[in-house]
């Protein structure tokens, strides 16, 4: 008898997810960190000074003066003025010239001290803070990056599989939004994977296929590459769908002097606002081709951005952006900010981290499922299969050490001795080696008490992360919240409530084996099976 169609569908759902479901862990969980990099960056370098809001116009003559003075030979410049409470940041990048045949040159970024100019100093904490675990959910660290955009692309394409396939075999779909029966072993599982799931089904939706979109023609690239040959001519192509204003690499022109700063500075705040400029791009400072670009804040959903192209000798207009593009540009440049939600409040931005953990516990749930499923079926028949204890040991390394090893990141860079060599890389090294022995663990210890081991450990490992941060730092919990430091006494906060759900969910394992999905008595119905098959 031939399957129906739901079931055909079912049976897509399930192997779909499985067969990448660690990696999309991996991508939701450290994608989640994307929506707070900025306060994991002030945290993981606390002698920074706190977020600061100084007016545009006082900090480019400071960082004018420090480039002339440490990069004035350099392809490119950029500044980066305190764009929100959140990032108030005050940097400056520099591009030498590139070396070969390639079209850009090395690039460094230095944090400057907003009221002297000075390079900041941070007592040699070297970190990779937020923005290097939000680069791993596309980046996957170690793997070459033309790779990992292509495996992230294929296991996103297997998540939007997932979810429209799990759309049409849950014909109960409202029903399965507010129905959840605890302690009842499958049950409980596919209750609690359902509710995930159709909780944050328009963000899941959304997330995936945007993240698809950022890549588009990474993926498919055959139509540009036939309309506009690779190198420059593409720069062309995103500026003509778009309506951004594109601006070329720097090229090494005769020497001129380069357009009163401060004077297109005051020009672009005239025309959006004060405060509402974020970064200054200039190409071949101090050449007669030198050009510059200004960008403002986001004004709403797009992620096109506001801009102001100038000639870098004479000072005049050459552009404006964003232009008009094109119908499907501008849905592309609304998808991509939705994913990134670099438009959002604190409200909002608080949504998307409680939505995005959904996402992750989404696919732990389903990955339990379908172990659970499998070995009530085994339990029944007596037997044994060592692709069963491989996937329960994927299972266990994944769900819980992955989060272990996210802790020990941050562990690395309280404890890790300051101006050590490499000390951003080995804070990652060290979460990934402890990844990994989360996997040695689960395969060198009973099940049973693994489970219930590493949960005790993350519990600890970020219940105590506060502790530390005091004893490392002045600034702890009592202290932030006594100076109204709401990104300190945020973290710290949002740490100990982590380690409160590990501890409930060491508690529920310990007392009820069932829970995690092992020798369970509860059995699925015959249409249950059908439905989470």
């Amino acid at each position: 008898m031939k399957p129906s169609f739901r079931q055909s569908t079912a049976l897509v759902h399930t192997w779909g997810g499985l067969l990448v479901g660690c990696v999309l862990f991996f991508i939701f969980l450290t994608g989640t960190f994307g929506y707070v990099d900025d306060e994991i960056d002030q945290w993981m370098q606390p002698e920074g000074p706190r977020a600061s809001l100084s007016a545009a116009s006082v900090l480019l003559p400071k960082a004018e003066d420090w480039l002339t003075r440490e990069a004035a030979d350099s392809q490119s410049w950029f500044v980066y003025f305190p764009a929100s409470s959140r990032s108030g940041a005050f940097a400056v990048g520099w591009r030498a010239w590139p070396e070969g045949d390639t079209r850009f040159g090395k690039f460094t970024r230095q944090t400057l001290d907003p009221l002297t100019g000075n390079t900041l100093n941070v007592s040699g904490r070297e970190t990779g803070g937020g923005q290097t675990l939000y680069r791993m959910h596309y980046r996957l660290h170690y793997v070459p990056y033309d790779l990992a955009v292509l495996i992230v692309g294929v296991c996103s394409m297997f998540m939007l599989v997932a979810i429209i396939s799990g759309v049409i075999i849950h014909k109960k779909i409202f029903k399965d939004f507010f129905t959840f029966r605890p302690g009842k072993g499958q049950r409980s599982w596919l209750d609690g994977h359902n509710l995930l799931s159709v909780s944050a089904l328009p963000f899941h939706l959304m997330i995936t296929w945007s993240g698809l979109i950022f890549y588009m023609f990474t993926y498919i690239p055959t139509a540009v590459d036939a309309l506009y040959p690779k190198g420059e001519a593409r720069d062309r192509f995103y500026a003509e769908v778009s309506g951004e204003v594109s601006i070329s690499p720097g090229t090494k022109a005769p020497y001129a002097e380069t357009a009163d700063l401060d004077a297109l500075l005051t020009y672009a705040e005239q025309s959006w606002g004060p405060g509402e400029t974020t970064l200054m791009r200039i190409e071949s400072p101090g050449r007669a081709n030198a050009q510059v670009l200004i960008y403002a804040r986001n004004s709403g959903i797009s992620r096109a951005q506001r801009t102001l192209l100038f000639n870098g000798v004479t000072g005049a207009v050459l552009d404006a952006g964003p232009k008009g593009g094109t119908a499907s540009g501008g849905f592309e440049q609304i998808m991509l900010g939705l994913h990134e939600g670099l438009f959002a409040g604190p409200v909002l931005r608080a949504l998307y981290v409680i939505v995005g953990l959904s996402g992750t516990a989404m696919i732990a749930t389903g990955l339990l499922l379908w172990a659970k499923k499998r070995e009530a079926r085994m339990v029944k028949t007596e037997a044994t299969h060592f692709g069963m204890a491989a996937v329960n040991i994927l299972n266990l390394g994944t769900i819980i050490g992955l989060p272990i090893g996210i802790a020990t990141y941050f562990w690395a860079n309280r404890l890790l001795p300051m101006g050590m060599e490499g000390r951003g890389d080995w804070e990652v090294h060290l979460m990934f080696m402890t990844w990994g022995l989360s996997y040695i663990y689960a395969i060198w210890r009973r099940s049973s008490r693994a489970w219930f081991e590493l949960c005790g450990l993350a519990a600890a490992a970020y219940g105590f992360l506060p502790v530390l941060n005091a004893l490392t730092t002045d600034r702890g919990l009592i202290a932030s919240l006594s100076q109204s430091d709401w990104v300190f006494a945020g973290f710290d906060l949002s740490a100990l409530g982590v380690g409160l759900f590990f501890v409930f969910l060491a508690w529920q394992v310990r007392r009820n084996p069932q829970w995690r999905g092992i020798e369970s008595t509860e059995r699925l119905s015959a249409k249950e099976v059908e439905t989470a098959s």
